[in-house]
């Protein structure tokens, strides 16, 4: 909450009051550029590191965001630090999976496997599977997409 929106309006038409839609960075001092660039992705990851993100999302589209960063770990190289699951099904937010759960599946299971993958690749040398998009299973029923996200095909 930020009161009278002192951080901007999102999702608004162009030329509403504060409009998010309307920031130009262009017209920033150049200390906010150099700010920015300082925290900027550059894919440059120097630890292990899992991405997933599911293919409906349409709050951070997975073509602009993640497919992009996943392009930009290994362009530096670093590509055999990283794993990216593309999760089939997945939207950004959980809650739109009661409202269509024959459509949707929801990625906690997924933020699960991922950590559990993590921890042995951290602490055993245990490599996760090779990158891949994880396909929304044949007549999964809700109940197993609440509980289960194996990584592996």
């Amino acid at each position: 909450y930020d009161g009278a929106t002192e951080a901007g309006t999102p999702f608004c038409t162009s030329g509403t009051p504060a409009c998010d839609a309307d920031y130009d960075y262009d017209a920033r001092p150049a200390a906010v550029r150099d700010a920015v660039e300082k925290i900027a992705l550059t894919g440059r990851i120097g630890k292990p590191l899992i991405t997933f993100h599911g293919t409906l999302d349409v709050l951070l589209p997975i073509s602009k965001t993640s497919d992009t960063y996943a392009a930009m770990v290994r362009r530096e190289g670093r590509g055999a630090l990283h794993r990216y699951y593309r999760v089939g099904g997945g939207t950004h937010v959980d809650s739109l999976f009661d409202s269509f759960p024959d459509r949707l599946r929801p990625l906690v299971p997924c933020h699960r496997s991922a950590v559990v993958a993590l921890e042995r690749w951290l602490d055993d040398d245990r490599r996760p599977p090779p990158s891949r998009t994880i396909p929304m299973p044949d007549g999964a029923d809700p109940a197993t997409l609440l509980t289960r996200c194996p990584l592996t095909g």
